[in-house]
């Protein structure tokens, strides 16, 4: 068996995945409030700047830039992942459990990418940032609530029509049909 190896970057910046055991599930977009203080309690105590993200339904996409000197984004998740767990489990929602007893709410890993250069790192934040129309959550990158897009609206570095309204594209765009 191959063993993962993760890129350690001191300082670096990188691209993650984070998702869901149960992909059918609504929980991270609603219970926004808990998982957005997950992540404030995890700043504070381990610092890391949210240079964009986008939180669908099931899954999350984050581009995290380190401290310098600091390559401990593994100890980042777990404990965001942690907290939002343990506030859910404090008020009451029930959590499945796998075999071992651990709890079946996060898949066990996530996927992470280390960004290389600045054409690299706005890819990235495109694809972020398109994500829920891709899902087909939304029609317009504008319209998803829970991403950074209107950060990025307010700060100058993406027009408000960004992306377009995908209701108005015809064609085929090499996607697979069923």
């Amino acid at each position: 068996m191959v063993r993962y190896r993760r890129n350690f970057v001191p300082g670096g910046t990188f691209f993650f995945t984070v998702t869901l055991f149960d992909r059918n599930s609504r929980i991270l977009v609603d219970q926004i409030e808990v998982l957005r203080e997950s992540f404030r309690i995890t700043r504070n105590e381990r610092p890391f700047a949210i240079d964009a993200i986008a939180i669908l339904p099931e899954h999350l996409h984050v581009l995290m830039t380190l401290p310098p000197g600091d390559a401990d984004f593994s100890g980042r998740w777990r404990r965001i992942k942690g907290q939002f767990s343990s506030v859910l489990l404090r008020a009451g929602l029930s959590i499945p459990r796998r075999n071992n007893g651990d709890l079946a709410l996060w898949q066990n890993r996530f996927w992470e990418h280390t960004i290389r250069d600045d054409d690299h790192f706005a890819r990235h934040v495109d694809y972020i940032h398109f994500n829920p129309v891709k899902h087909g959550l939304v029609t317009r990158v504008h319209d998803w609530p829970y991403s950074s897009f209107r950060r990025y609206v307010r700060e100058g570095l993406l027009p408000e029509d960004w992306g377009g309204d995908v209701t108005e594209l015809t064609g085929e765009f090499g996607e697979r049909t069923v």
